[in-house]
């Protein structure tokens, strides 16, 4: 799946000490509307950690 760098960029920006929490990412993933499983792609792009995932979308 091809994740753009403007999604990439807010992945980044959003996540603090290489992680993000579920919560962060569904609503970065809402904002974006993209499905939340893209998110969770740049997120393992740019080696950073989901935490406290709720639903298992990660």
């Amino acid at each position: 799946m091809e994740v753009s760098s403007e999604i990439l960029e807010a992945v980044e920006k959003t996540s603090k000490d290489k992680r993000i929490s579920c919560t962060e990412a569904r609503r970065l993933a809402e904002e974006l509307k993209v499905p939340p499983r893209l998110i969770g792609e740049a997120a393992n792009k740019l080696k950073i950690k989901i935490k406290a995932c709720e639903l298992g979308c990660f």
